[in-house]
């Protein structure tokens, strides 16, 4: 059974809760934090890679446009969220791994309007790292995904908690020994991953993902990867596709914080000749080089 790349075992691990680096096992949350009474949160999660946070500033970018839309106030200045990021990589002692972070509208009397005086945001930070040899492979050798109705909310543009339709999606693949969980809409067509993004190559070459709506998040991978196509003069049409087509594509792939994962095999249907393709080397390459130049050595934790 294919599964997440492997996580390493914590020893030690520092969380950060509401201004305060704790141990991982300690730390809480209020038995009335809307986050855990109503789903009340958005979360990002950022790779670090070398030990360097992977399109950091994308991220805040789409954590500051997930706050907006559902009327929730930013913990902290950005500048101050960076500085913590850097210190719970080093504290964790991560090189490669994920940093998550969560903001909830905080605990108040539970109610389901959003409180007039909200309460002050709770802020959660966990750091891991993970196995290096894992996501490698995976990259090089391609993946496997299965296709799955797409059951989740009207606003999946924003990057909420609310993932019950992504777990059961999930378990789903787990159990099926594949890696992702493709979501097909009830028109039948591809919105995205569980939690990627979803793209292939058709017979000429061209990129083809979803546009940007309601319907899909739009992942900081997804951004930077049409950033770096750009600069390539890669083709690429953003619109949606059958599962079908997908079958019969040249190659696949999807795309998400820990990177570009080749699709090889979708529904047990072979996609293109059942390896990684050129195109998807390609977007590897490009997307490799550009997040590494912004990350910058400026950046890398001390």
């Amino acid at each position: 059974m294919q599964a997440w790349p492997h996580v390493i075992p914590p020893r030690g691990r520092v969380a950060y809760v509401n201004g305060h680096y704790v141990r991982h096992g300690q730390a809480q949350a209020h038995i009335e934090d809307r986050g855990l009474q109503f789903g009340d949160a958005v979360y990002e999660v950022c790779a670090v890679e070398d030990g360097c946070l992977r399109d950091e500033e994308e991220h805040l970018d789409r954590l500051e446009r997930s706050t907006r839309e559902i009327e929730l106030a930013m913990p902290m200045s950005r500048a101050a969220l960076k500085l913590v990021f850097r210190e719970l990589v080093r504290r964790n002692r991560v090189k490669t791994g994920l940093l998550y972070l969560q903001v909830t509208r905080g605990a108040a009397h539970r109610d389901h309007p959003i409180p007039a005086n909200g309460p002050r945001p709770t802020l959660i930070l966990t750091a891991h790292s993970l196995d290096p040899n894992a996501i490698a492979k995976r990259r090089a050798e391609g993946i496997s995904v299965i296709t799955r109705p797409d059951e989740r909310w009207a606003r999946r543009d924003i990057k909420t908690t609310q993932l019950l339709p992504n777990l059961i999606a999930k378990t789903a693949e787990r159990r099926a020994g594949a890696y992702e969980a493709v979501l097909v809409d009830k028109e039948g067509t591809v919105t995205e991953g569980s939690s990627t993004n979803t793209w292939i190559v058709d017979k000429e070459g061209r990129l083809i993902t979803r546009a940007l709506s309601n319907d899909i998040l739009p992942g900081v991978t997804r951004r930077v990867i049409l950033e770096a196509a750009a600069d390539a003069q890669l083709a690429v049409i953003e619109r949606g596709f059958a599962p079908e087509e997908a079958y019969a594509a040249r190659e696949a792939f999807i795309s998400s914080a820990t990177g570009i994962y080749p699709v090889i095999a979708i529904d047990g249907h072979r996609v293109g000749e059942g390896a990684p393709g050129p195109v998807t080397r390609r977007v590897q390459e490009l997307y490799a080089s550009k997040s590494a130049m912004r990350a910058g050595a400026a950046d890398r934790p001390r």
